[in-house]
C-alpha cells in the first residue's frame, strides 16, 4: 500500500468516525428534545432547561398575578365533565356556567401548563361579558388521559369532540368560540381545518406557533443553540411519528387556515422569545376566513392580556359583536 492510499484510507476512516459521532450526538439531542416536547412524564432535564427553552425574559413579576387569578378560577365552582375522544382517550373539562350566557368559549391551555394557570387572569372578563366557558384539560396533561401531548396535531380533533359534546349538552343555541393560548392556540387554529359545527362562530388564538416542526426548530436553534436541520430534523420527525402516529411536519396551521371558513382573532406580543411574533404573522397571512389581528408591543409569551388589558378587551368585544 503506497503512502497516498494509506493517507486516503486514514482520512476516510476519520471522517466516517466523525460522521458517526455527530449522528450519535444529534440522535441523543433530538431524543431528549422530543421527549421534553411530547411525553406526559416530565424529564428531569426539563426543569434545568426550562428557562432556556422558553427564552423567558423580564416579566416574571406578572406571574404572581397569574397564580392568584388561577386560584380564584379553581375555586369558582366549575363543574367537572368528561368525554371520550375519537381515539378512545379520556378527556376532562371544567365547565363554568354563566347565567343568561350569550356564547360558549371552549378554552385550550398551553404546553406543560394548566387551565387555571393560563386562563385565570382572563376568566373574570369572560364571565362579566356573559360567557359560559368550558376549560378543557389537554391530553397528556392534568387530569386528561394520554401518554403524549400532540402540539395540536391530535388535539385539534379533541376540539371537535368538545364542540360536539357542547351541542349535545344544552349549548346548541349559542355561538361557540374556540380559544387557545400558546400550544392551545395552535390547537384551535389547526381545528379550523376540520368540519366544525355551524355554531362555531370564531377562533381566538393567542401566541400560537405555525407547526411543531417550526417551533422545535426555533427553540432548538435560537434558545438551545442546537442544530435542527437535515439529519436532526429528520430524526425528530421520525421520533414524533412513532409516538403520536403523525410527523411534526405533516400538518400546520397554514394547512388548516387556508381552508377555514371560521373567523379568527389573532393576538401576539412583540417580545415573545418562545413563540416568535412572526409565526402569528404567517398564520394571519395564510387565513382565508375573516380575520383580526392584535399585536401588543412589549408583551412576552402569553402576557398580552396583562400588558394591555384595555386594547385586548376592546378587540375581543368587537370580535364577538361582529360574529356572534
Amino acid at each position: 500500500m503506497n503512502k497516498a492510499t494509506k493517507n486516503t484510507l486514514i482520512f476516510t476512516g476519520a471522517a466516517a468516525a466523525l460522521g458517526a459521532a455527530a449522528a450519535a450526538v444529534s440522535y441523543a439531542a433530538m431524543k431528549s428534545l422530543v421527549k421534553i416536547a411530547l411525553d406526559r412524564e416530565q424529564p428531569k432535564i426539563y426543569e434545568k432547561q426550562k428557562a432556556r427553552l422558553s427564552g423567558a425574559g423580564g416579566q416574571q413579576e406578572l406571574f404572581k398575578g397569574l397564580s392568584e387569578a388561577g386560584e380564584r378560577l379553581k375555586n369558582s365552582g366549575c363543574e367537572t365533565v368528561e368525554i371520550t375522544a375519537q381515539d378512545g382517550e379520556r378527556l376532562v373539562g371544567h365547565l363554568h356556567r354563566c347565567e343568561n350566557a350569550k356564547r360558549l368559549i371552549i378554552a385550550m391551555h398551553g404546553w406543560r401548563s394548566s387551565w387555571t394557570g393560563d386562563f385565570g387572569v382572563i376568566s373574570e372578563f369572560w364571565h362579566a361579558n356573559n360567557c359560559s366557558v368550558l376549560y378543557a384539560e389537554q391530553r397528556g396533561q392534568g387530569e386528561s388521559g394520554g401518554d403524549y401531548m400532540g402540539f395540536g396535531l391530535i388535539e385539534r380533533y379533541d376540539c371537535l369532540d368538545w364542540a360536539n359534546w357542547a351541542n349535545e349538552n344544552g349549548f346548541a343555541g349559542l355561538p361557540i368560540y374556540l380559544c387557545g393560548i400558546s400550544m392551545g392556540a395552535t390547537t384551535v387554529l389547526m381545528a379550523a381545518g376540520l368540519d366544525l359545527p355551524q355554531n362555531v362562530h370564531g377562533i381566538m388564538a393567542d401566541c400560537g406557533f405555525t407547526s411543531p416542526h417550526a417551533i422545535w426548530k426555533h427553540v432548538a436553534e435560537r434558545n438551545l443553540h442546537l442544530s435542527y436541520s437535515g439529519l436532526a430534523a429528520a430524526i425528530a420527525n421520525d421520533m414524533c411519528r412513532k409516538k403520536i402516529q403523525i410527523g411534526a411536519k405533516d400538518y400546520s396551521c397554514a394547512d388548516a387556515l387556508k381552508e377555514s371558513r371560521v373567523p379568527v382573532f389573532f393576538v401576539h406580543g412583540t417580545d415573545d422569545r418562545f413563540v416568535p411574533v412572526e409565526m402569528t404573522y404567517e398564520n394571519y397571512k395564510a387565513c382565508a376566513a375573516p380575520k383580526r389581528l392584535l399585536i401588543v408591543p412589549g408583551a412576552e409569551h402569553g402576557m398580552s392580556y396583562l400588558v394591555n388589558k384595555e386594547e385586548y378587551q376592546k378587540a375581543v368585544k368587537e370580535f364577538w359583536h361582529d360574529f356572534d
